[in-house]
């Protein structure tokens, strides 16, 4: 094979390439992006072209390495050092293109990955043509050796007598020892085993930053997932109902108010009052179900509400009573949505049957709601006035009210156990249990910043209003995103237990397997998320775990040809599996139980490789085990 300066820097570039393809091709297979294939091609042109001066430096660099007086070992440490500067300087052109300041973080992580990515690429073609590389760098030492063996034989024959046939016979077998050392350099192996194991722990390093890279691709697809099924959920609901807030009810009254402007004339403005019931109480019974739409399930809701109360006005001093406009007064009742209005909504006020209609007279307080006309009187007004309605309101998820009254009582019931109380004010009273939950709620004249008489009031509704939302028994997406937080724990983990029994077993795991081993833990995450869509999360993470590590076990059983050390790697997995389980299942306290484990499974990987012969010496033996061989 001619191994000349060319031949090994066209070979270092192609197989660099060629991995950095195989990693696109990863990248567009997990990114689920249509775009990702149709940017693939053209992204692996430029790189071709853009690489040209990679290609260049390196053939500039390999005969520098290759003339320098040194060992082996330390031209091959110099080649890794010069690959590593090459990718460098790619790093700062990806940091100068992303067009921000060095200062800035987002700055440092481009040049950090290009520069990774580009010295994996490279290291793995390195491995993968090694030995042609070392070889490459012996011929410097083979050409001044043979050299040597020249001039040495030019001083025999001119200081031999050639009529001594002994010495003749001398001389042929000094060039036989000769040849022979020189054919000696070429067979030797050129790379020492601690080298060996130094580079294969670089290589596996940085194979286990590289399996990392389609982790976070795992991440965006749960991510877009999780996205898809809000939109799914959102297009449900807004063919059904979204989610509900009662307010009221209440009265507007139109006030005319009289003034004299600077001009010395009379001018009259008139404004809205709201008058806000003395007492009210609303009971709710709330009945949750679950529609399919595609693989999702969309939570909706179904509410039947009572309300009744009564409004008893007292006119502050500053109000003139004559200016109260009574005649155009509205009974309103705040709704956020009227696709959620199941049937008509009839208020019993004062003695009369009234149907609200959609409509509000002004804003002040809702959006949107229902509101009607009534009759209404001074006397009437300052007088207890009683009202009842029943309302039947539909929505997904949350149902909220705001407490528009002196002193009100609000209690919900439903047979859905897993609700959320939020908004302002949490329950004084709640029950949940199994078969559902009761929630009670009190407020008082006391605890808010409002009477029942208002004018001229910022109202926010938001700040006020609380209730409860309907939760999903599981969510699938936050799950699978708080395991895949643990894939670097995997990858590592797996790979320096590889790494480790390849050492103490002498048997090499290739790259290449590594690779595989990697793909196997990462696809974990894509089969359990496709399953966790169809079937509950603790079944699919069952399933998705037993599938990698029988997976893995039989691949490490068929390199290793030893089912001893299948099996430990079987015992290792399935505990690291079990682990996060674990972890996905706790809340509060995730961070410290992890934080033990981590520094368990540290301490046993610390204790397992106590006996590794890292730089492969000769391991001295105790006086007493010298005295016995002899």
């Amino acid at each position: 094979m001619n191994l000349d300066t060319l031949h090994i820097s066209v070979r270092i570039w192609f197989f660099s390439f060629l991995t950095l393809s195989v990693g696109a091709f990863i990248f567009c297979v997990f990114s689920n992006n249509e775009f990702a294939f149709a940017l693939a091609i053209p992204f692996l042109i430029c790189s071709a072209i853009g690489s040209i001066p990679a290609w260049l430096l390196l053939h500039l660099i390999l005969p520098i390495i290759k003339n320098k007086k040194t060992s082996l070992n330390t031209k091959n440490q110099w080649f890794l050092l010069g690959l590593f500067s090459i990718c460098g300087i790619y790093g700062l052109v990806g940091a100068f293109i992303n067009g921000n300041s060095i200062d800035d973080i987002s700055t440092l992580q481009v040049f950090l990955l290009v520069t990774l990515v580009l010295f994996a690429c490279s290291s793995i073609s390195f491995l993968i043509i090694q030995r042609d590389v070392e070889t490459y760098f012996s011929i410097v030492e083979l050409e001044i050796y043979t050299e040597s063996i020249e001039e040495k034989e030019a001083e025999i024959l001119t200081s031999l007598d050639s009529s001594t046939a002994l010495n003749n016979n001398s001389l042929n077998k000094t060039i036989i020892t000769m040849q022979d050392s020189q054919q000696s350099i070429i067979e030797v192996e050129p790379t020492q085993p601690s080298n060996k194991i130094m580079i294969k722990a670089i290589v596996t390093g940085v194979l286990i930053l590289i399996m990392l890279i389609p982790t976070a691709f795992i991440s965006n697809l749960v991510s877009e997932r999780e996205q898809r099924q809000k939109q799914v959920v959102a297009e449900v609901s807004d063919k059904w109902a979204n989610a509900q807030t009662i307010t009221g009810p209440y009265i507007v009254v139109p006030y005319k108010d009289t003034f004299v402007s600077a001009d010395n004339k009379t001018r009259t403005t008139t404004s809205n009052i709201i008058l806000l019931p003395e007492n009210l109480e609303m009971n709710g019974d709330v009945v949750a179900e679950q529609r399919p739409r595609s693989i999702y399930k969309v939570l909706l809701y179904k509410s039947s509400l009572r309300a009744n109360g009564i409004f008893k006005v007292k006119i502050p001093e500053n109000i003139i009573p004559a200016n109260l406009l009574l005649n155009n007064a509205r009974l309103c009742i705040g709704i956020n949505d009227f696709k959620g209005v199941d049937g008509p909504i009839t208020m019993n006020f004062n003695g009369q049957s009234i149907e609200m209609n959609p409509g509000l007279p002004t804003k002040q307080i809702d959006e949107n709601g229902l509101s009607a006309p009534i009759t209404l009187t001074l006397d009437q007004l300052q007088s207890a006035i009683p009202f009842n309605c029943s309302l039947r309101i539909k929505g997904s998820r949350q149902l909220n009210f705001v407490p528009l009254a002196g002193n009100s009582k609000f209690s919900l019931q439903s047979a859905w156990n897993n609700p959320s109380f939020d908004g302002n004010v949490l329950p004084s009273e709640r029950t949940v249990t199994d078969k559902g939950f009761n929630a009670n709620w009190q407020f008082n004249k006391a605890n808010l910043p409002f009477g029942t008489f208002i004018r001229d009031f910022n109202f926010q509704k938001a700040s006020f209003a609380f209730g409860v939302t309907m939760l999903e028994p599981a969510d699938q997406y936050a799950k699978t995103m708080r395991s895949v937080k643990y894939a670097i724990l995997f990858i590592g983990l797996t790979f320096s237990l590889f790494f480790i029994v390849e050492l103490m077993q002498k048997k090499p795991f290739h790259p290449v397997q590594y690779i595989l081993v990697g793909i196997a833990l990462v696809v974990f995450y894509t089969l359990l998320l496709s399953i966790s869509e169809y079937i509950d999360f603790n079944i699919a993470y069952l399933i998705s775990s037993l599938a990698t590590v029988l997976l893995i076990v039989l691949y490490t059983k068929s390199h290793f040809l030893n089912w001893k050390t299948a099996s430990l790697f079987g015992l290792v997995l399935s505990s690291l599996y079990t682990f996060t389980f674990v972890l996905i299942q706790l809340e509060d306290t995730s961070l410290l139980v992890g934080s033990i484990g981590l520094f368990i499974v540290l301490a046993i990987a610390m204790y397992a490789s106590r006996k590794v012969n890292w730089y492969n010496t000769a391991v001295p033996t105790s006086p007493t085990e010298t005295t016995e061989n002899k």
